[in-house]
C-alpha cells in the first residue's frame, strides 16, 4: 500500500508538470521509475525546467514586442541623439544586454535537458543530448542569442551602422517558431486557441506599423536631400498635428507616441478592412505596402474568423449532446410507456445496482 501511495503522488506530481510544462516531449505517465542520469544533467519535466521555459517565453515575447519596435523607432532617435552617452545609457540597452544573456544561459541549459526518443526512452547521456539539440534548434537559439549590437563596430557611416544592427536585431524573432511549436500543446482548449489569435493579430499590426513606419521615414529623409515634394504619411501627420519637420533640429516634427499610435491605427484599420482614409499612403513604396497589408489582411481575417466559428461550435457541442440523449431518453420513455415518467424511469435506474450492466445506450430504440 505504501509503494501504492508513492506511486500515486508520483502520478499527480507529473499530470501538474504537464500543464505547466512548455515541452511537447512530457515522460509517459506509466514510465513512474526515476531515469539515469548524469552529474548536471536537467530532467526536462522537473520544476526547474518547467519554470525556466516559462520564462524564456515571457523573454521571447519582450523580443517579439520590443526589438522591431526598436529597430525601427529607437535607433533612429540614439542616432539623432549622437555619441553623448554611452551604450548602458539607455535602459533598454541594458535590458536587451541581460536578455541576450539569458538565452545563452538556455543555450547551455539545453546542452544538459533531457528529451524522449522515439522509443518513449529518457536520454541523459550529455553526448547523445547535444548531438540531437545541433540537429534540432541550436541554429536558431544562437543566431537569436547574438548581440549584434555589441560587435558591430560603430565606425563608419552611423546611418548604415543604424541599419544593420537594426536587421540584425529582428533575428532573435526566430525563437517565436520554437515558442509557436511549444503552444500547440493547447491547441485543445477553445478559449487559449481563442486568445493566441487576438494576440497574433495584435503582434502582427504591431509588427507591420514598424515596417509602416520604416518606410514613412526612408521616403521622408530621402525627399529632403534631394529636395522632392513632402507627400510622405509623415509629413501629411506633421501637418495634421501642427508639429512640422525642421531640417537644421532633427528632434523636431511628431513625437515617437504620435508616429507609432499612428502607424499602429494605419495597420489595424487595413487588416481589418476599415480603412477610414485619414491615414493613407501616397508614395509608391507605400502603397505598395499597403497593398500587401491588405492581402495580408484578408487571409488573416478569414483564418481568425473561421478558427473563431469552430471554437464557438466546439464549446456548444457538450450541451447539444446533451439536449440530444435527453431527446432519446423521452423516446425511449414515450415508446415503452414508463409509468411516471422520465421521473419514475430515472429513479428506477438509480435503484438498480451497478453491476448489473443494466444502462442507457446511446441509442435506446429498439432495432426491430
Amino acid at each position: 500500500r505504501g509503494s501504492q501511495t508513492v506511486c500515486g503522488s508520483k502520478t499527480g506530481g507529473i499530470q501538474r508538470l504537464d500543464v505547466l510544462s512548455l515541452g511537447a516531449d512530457v515522460l509517459p505517465e506509466y514510465k513512474l521509475q526515476a531515469p539515469r542520469i548524469h552529474k548536471w544533467t536537467i530532467l526536462h519535466y522537473s520544476p526547474f525546467k518547467a519554470v525556466w521555459d516559462w520564462v524564456i517565453l515571457l523573454l521571447v515575447i519582450y523580443t517579439a514586442i520590443f526589438t522591431p519596435y526598436s529597430a525601427a523607432f529607437l535607433l533612429n532617435e540614439a542616432e539623432d541623439d549622437g555619441g553623448s552617452c554611452g551604450y548602458t545609457c539607455n535602459p533598454l540597452n541594458v535590458v536587451d544586454l541581460v536578455v541576450d544573456v539569458m538565452f545563452i544561459v538556455d543555450i547551455l541549459i539545453n546542452f544538459r535537458t533531457t528529451y524522449v526518443n522515439s522509443n518513449d526512452e529518457v536520454v541523459s547521456h550529455p553526448g547523445r543530448i547535444a548531438q540531437h539539440y545541433f540537429k534540432g534548434w541550436f541554429l536558431i537559439d544562437i543566431v537569436a542569442a547574438i548581440p549584434f549590437d555589441l560587435l558591430i563596430s560603430r565606425s563608419g557611416s552611423q546611418e548604415t551602422q543604424t541599419t544593420l544592427i537594426g536587421l540584425l536585431k529582428t533575428a532573435r524573432l526566430l525563437r517565436l517558431v520554437r515558442v509557436a511549436r511549444k503552444l500547440d500543446r493547447y491547441s485543445e482548449y477553445g478559449a487559449a486557441v481563442l486568445f493566441l489569435l487576438m494576440c497574433t493579430f495584435a503582434l502582427i499590426a504591431h509588427w507591420l506599423a514598424c515596417i509602416w513606419y520604416a518606410i514613412g521615414n526612408v521616403e521622408r529623409t530621402g525627399s529632403e536631400r534631394i529636395g522632392g515634394m513632402k507627400i510622405g504619411w509623415l509629413d501629411n501627420l506633421a501637418d495634421q498635428i501642427g508639429k512640422h519637420y525642421n531640417s537644421s533640429d532633427r528632434s523636431s516634427g511628431p513625437s515617437i507616441q504620435d508616429k507609432y499610435v499612428t502607424a499602429l491605427y494605419f495597420t489595424f484599420s487595413s487588416l481589418t478592412s476599415v480603412g477610414f482614409g485619414n491615414v493613407s499612403p501616397n508614395t509608391n513604396p507605400e502603397k505598395i505596402f499597403s497593398i500587401c497589408v491588405m492581402l495580408i489582411g484578408s487571409l488573416m481575417y478569414a483564418s481568425i474568423f473561421g478558427n473563431v466559428s469552430a471554437i464557438i461550435q466546439r464549446l456548444y457541442s457538450g450541451t447539444a449532446r446533451y439536449h440530444t440523449q435527453m431527446l432519446r431518453v423521452k423516446e425511449f420513455i414515450r415508446f415503452h410507456q414508463i409509468p411516471g415518467g422520465f421521473e419514475g424511469f430515472s429513479g428506477r435506474q438509480q435503484r438498480l445496482p451497478a453491476s448489473s450492466g443494466h444502462a442507457i445506450q446511446d441509442d435506446p430504440r429498439p432495432a426491430g
